[in-house]
């Protein structure tokens, strides 16, 4: 089913055309379109069925959860088509509402990721952080040529911005927890490291101007992040012209419990798609390899990926 036609017949549904409307602006599970919409999942179910056989979504599994996305590289003709649909009826009250709501939805993301980090702020150090054993951590280090601009992005407290700050000329990190960014300030000053300032902000909003740090850190961050390949993009946009992207991660793995543990919203990324994020960010000289693979389980395995902006 491809006919403008035929999405015209799907879209005539006013449920459908709501959750086109949404999925236009984000990726979302079942049960989040359930709060949006006030709706019971073996309706939604359904409705995303049809707008999956007629193509126009697509779904990804992640453990017990589905998320829905509008489908990728859709026809220009049938994007336009939807994007006339759903501005159509932008202006009717259910459709604000259905963006109040997922505004709430998506806010609600967030404070859970930084509920789990105020939480375990002053702790990191103590406690086990999946991937970030000083083998990984090392072997990012010896990477570094001083003196840089630094950008450590999902720096939680900064353990490695606290080594990197000897040498460089200048430490950025940036974390969304309020608190971390407390703990890393105390830190800082208790060691009189006067070049490493942290800012809060979010890791795919970067509060960096463009082109003003030499180099990108994403430690153990990217699997925080909503939306990894906007991570990767802002990481491009800061770094100046030469300036290179330092990713440690980890490998994809499946410890459903991470989610709860860890507050992780991805289970870690094969290499072939930490490959991917790099490209379509266009960085060249890409690298990925494995570093390090923990002994005890569930045998956690870090990827250190690499790239330079050219």
């Amino acid at each position: 089913m491809n006919t403008s036609w035929d999405i015209l017949k799907i879209l005539s549904d006013p449920t459908r055309l709501r959750l086109i409307a949404l999925v236009m602006q984000e990726e979302l599970s079942v049960a989040e379109l359930q709060e949006i919409l006030g709706m019971g999942q073996s309706r939604i179910s359904s409705q995303l069925a049809l707008l999956r056989q007629a193509s126009l979504v697509a779904d990804r599994r992640d453990g017990k959860k589905a998320f829905y996305s509008l489908r990728p590289n859709l026809p220009p003709e049938q994007h336009a088509l939807l994007r006339a649909a759903v501005s159509s009826v932008s202006g009717l009250e259910v459709i604000e509402e259905d963006g109040r709501h997922l505004e709430r939805v998506l806010v609600k993301r967030r404070r859970v990721s930084e509920q789990y980090f105020n939480m375990i702020a002053g702790r990191l150090g103590r406690n086990h952080c999946p991937g970030r054993s000083w083998e990984a951590i090392g072997r990012l280090a010896l990477r570094l040529v001083p003196p840089v601009v630094v950008a450590d992005l999902g720096a939680g407290e900064g353990l490695i911005s606290q080594l990197l700050a000897r040498n460089a000329k200048q430490v950025w990190c940036i974390d969304n927890s309020p608190r971390m960014v407390e703990v890393g300030t105390e830190l800082a000053r208790k060691n009189d490291l006067t070049n490493l300032t942290y800012k809060l902000g979010d890791i795919e909003q970067v509060p960096l101007a463009d082109g003003s740090v030499d180099l990108a850190i994403l430690s153990q961050a990217l699997h925080h992040a909503r939306h990894p390949q906007k991570a990767v993009d802002e990481a491009f946009r800061i770094l100046r012209p030469g300036g290179q992207l330092l990713i440690l991660e980890l490998a994809e793995h499946d410890f459903e419990k991470a989610r709860e543990l860890y507050a992780d919203l991805w289970l870690g990324f094969k290499e072939t798609a930490l490959e991917q994020f790099l490209k379509k960010a266009k960085f060249t000289k890409i690298e990925v390899t494995p570093v390090a693979k923990e002994a005890v389980e569930p045998h956690f395995e870090t990827l250190l990926a690499t790239g330079t902006k050219p």
